[in-house]
């Protein structure tokens, strides 16, 4: 119980920056249309203070 219970803390410490920049979450979805017909995107990344790292596909 003690482990379990120090691991929730450690995660919200660290969830909320007290140990350093938090991690920033970011979604972003695209739907287009045009003469070829309906285009979508969806990328998801992750940055913390000038570093970034993102994921995207395309249909």
């Amino acid at each position: 119980m003690r482990i379990a219970v120090l691991v929730v803390a450690l995660t919200a410490l660290a969830g909320c920056g007290v140990d350093g920049e938090p991690i920033r979450p970011s979604m972003n979805t695209n739907i287009g249309v045009g003469s070829h017909g309906v285009h979508t995107s969806t990328s998801v990344g992750a940055s913390v203070g000038n570093v970034s790292v993102g994921v995207g596909v395309g249909l």
